[in-house]
């Protein structure tokens, strides 16, 4: 029996002030998970616990049956992987946000808000061959990496994650960064003097490098379940985290990362996937961006239209017997913007077969049930 696991990112959150205590999930309605619970099981469980931290890279990989100790600090060097790029021993990678902030250095968005897609791309290009020891690479919109030799010894900077630090002094949250580095020093002081034709009423653009990693190697997915896995994804880290554990990676046409993805084009990607490999992972990204900006609504209607557009398709067009588990990879809150540890929903059940006995009460019942093989 194939399995299915629908990650919806950042699916956890705290009571919204309005929805009578009600967090997105609860006040969504989702026909199609209460079908699929109707067969099966629902829980509320944390997945970092109390050892991992509380974000999609180790959340992700501990879904996929990752042991802690090949679990990366960083992402960055995943998303590079995603990108068809690898590095050396003796260079690292950065993630690195296109920020906004105002005309006193506070940091208003971590996101590029305020500029088209058209114009993030645009302002990545501006900042690409600044400096030959500091190599620029634009992901999507914000997002960006960045290559540099391990000599800048800014490997083990602990750089504050932008989007938990909105409202701070961007200049203090790179201080440390930048006196470790005179060429990072002046790469972000040159990328700020290009992104300058970007500024408009008092919001002004700055690059902001985060998470270093250096080059890391995960066990196979094959070798570690004794079966085939693939991913229908967008986001460069499920992308990479796929890629590097060794499983097919289908991105669907027009999605975006975001609330406004095709989600019919991820469930053909899935359902396609699903003929060839015992396993999938079907990760939805814009729950997780619309915490970070505050839009509960928003995420509420997203996860509707995955129930629905989603959800709905494959329990309807899939027939053969299928293990379906929903669930979120850690919270992020509607009301604070930030990732917590708190307990995601989780709603596991069987299709197209008769009902097994599930019990979900930790991330390992997760694995168990879907990597078990069965009938």
């Amino acid at each position: 029996m194939r399995s299915l696991l629908v990650l919806i990112d950042g699916l956890g959150d705290e009571p919204i002030p309005g929805w009578q205590g009600k967090t997105p999930f609860q006040q969504a309605r989702h026909v199609n998970i209460d079908k699929l619970l109707a067969h099966g099981t629902a829980a509320e469980i944390s997945i970092c616990e109390n050892d991992l931290v509380p974000e999609s890279c180790s959340c992700i990989l501990r879904l996929l049956g990752v042991e802690n100790k090949f679990i990366p600090r960083s992402r960055s060097y995943l998303e590079l992987l995603a990108n068809g790029r690898d590095i050396s021993e003796f260079e690292m990678v950065l993630r690195c946000n296109l920020v906004a902030v105002d005309k006193n250095g506070i940091m208003t968005a971590f996101n590029g808000a305020g500029l088209s897609a058209e114009q993030m791309q645009a302002a990545a290009a501006v900042c690409d061959d600044i400096l030959k020891d500091v190599e620029f690479i634009h992901l999507s919109e914000y997002r960006n990496l960045l290559i540099l030799n391990k000599e800048q010894k800014v490997l083990s900077c602990q750089v504050p994650p932008p989007h938990e630090n909105v409202g701070e002094n961007i200049f203090h949250l790179l201080s440390e960064l930048c006196d470790r580095s005179l060429a990072m020093k002046y790469f972000l002081e040159k990328s700020a003097a290009k992104l300058q034709k970007f500024s408009s009423n008092g919001m002004h653009y700055m690059l902001y490098p985060w998470g270093a990693a250096d080059r890391c190697v995960l066990p196979s997915f094959s070798i570690l379940h004794k079966m085939q896995g693939a991913a229908a994804c967008k986001a460069e880290i499920v992308a990479g985290i796929a890629k590097a554990l060794n499983m097919a990676v289908k991105v669907p046409s027009n999605a975006t990362g975001d609330i406004d993805t095709d989600i019919t084009a991820k469930a053909d990607a899935a359902m396609s996937l699903l003929q060839e490999n015992d396993f999938i992972l079907a990760h939805f990204n814009g729950s997780d961006e619309a915490s970070h900006r505050y839009d509960a609504e928003g995420k509420k209607r997203f996860i509707e239209q995955i129930d629905e557009q989603f959800l709905g398709r494959i329990m309807k067009e899939y027939v053969q017997p299928l293990k379906i588990v929903v669930c979120g990879d850690h919270v992020t809150s509607s009301v604070s913007g930030k990732h917590g540890r708190g307990a995601v929903p989780v709603v596991a059940g069987v299709i197209n077969s008769c009902s097994e006995n599930i019990c979900i009460k930790s991330y390992r019942d997760i694995l168990n049930f879907l990597m078990r093989v069965s009938g």
